[in-house]
């Protein structure tokens, strides 16, 4: 077990088993078939990226250096949010990129009783250490538990 330290972009506590990419993650190529074709789990349909292709997102850990990709990636991830099939919680190694953070900011104050909290910085040790599977546990003060 290891305890990790980030910075809260959008506060809450979460359990979920980890997904895990190394890479960048494109939020409207991995988020976008799931959403629009009624996949309950939004399964990874970014094939670019190895990792987590075909894992569903939905209630998960997602664990990333940080986003990449279109300008739609923050409506993407606020929409997931009001559909009610967003990741249990993000948490990013790197800081966070305006969008994410637009996104996840915007569903944490717009839509009641939607959580999904958003940590950052947590370090390159953090994405070296966690694999997929692994419980993560989000405490409100911004520590990540990976086991």
């Amino acid at each position: 077990m290891r305890k990790f330290k980030g910075r809260i972009i959008t506060p809450g506590t979460a359990k979920a088993t980890a997904v895990v990419t190394h890479g960048g993650f494109n939020t409207l190529a991995s988020m976008q078939m799931g959403l629009q074709f009624g996949d309950k789990q939004v399964k990874c349909s970014d094939q670019s990226n190895s990792e987590i292709y075909k894992l569903p997102l939905a209630g998960s850990a997602l664990c990333l250096p940080q986003t990449i990709g279109s300008t739609t990636g923050g409506l993407v991830l606020y929409c997931a949010c009001a559909m009610e099939r967003q990741p249990a919680c993000m948490l990013f190694s790197k800081s966070i990129d305006s969008l994410a953070a637009a996104g996840s900011i915007l569903a944490s104050v717009w839509l009641d009783g939607i959580k999904m909290p958003v940590i950052d910085n947590l370090g390159d040790e953090f994405l070296d250490y966690v694999k997929n599977g692994m419980t993560i546990t989000v405490e409100e003060d911004g520590t990540v538990v990976v086991e």
